[in-house]
């Protein structure tokens, strides 16, 4: 999942050498954190969180497909 939000996130971003994605356990499954550049987050977030939206989205599915629990949340260097 870490490496699929790298993917997705550099795609999107103009500073893709600034995407950096954690992933931390928890006691349900796993957080992705995102982070990008400041001047990146409008891009990663979009219009009324409709892309951050969609990201977590697609990582929940691949998730679900690898029978896993995954969450994502989105922060700024």
């Amino acid at each position: 999942m870490k490496d699929l939000l790298e993917i997705i996130a550099k795609q999107l971003v103009d500073h893709p050498d600034e995407v950096i994605v954690t992933e931390t356990p928890n006691e349900k499954g796993s957080v992705l954190e995102l982070r990008v550049a400041q001047v990146d987050m409008g891009k990663i977030i979009g219009k009324q969180g409709k892309i951050a939206k969609s990201i977590r989205t697609v990582i929940r599915a691949a998730a679900i497909h690898n029978d896993v629990h995954v969450s994502v949340v989105i922060a700024q260097h």
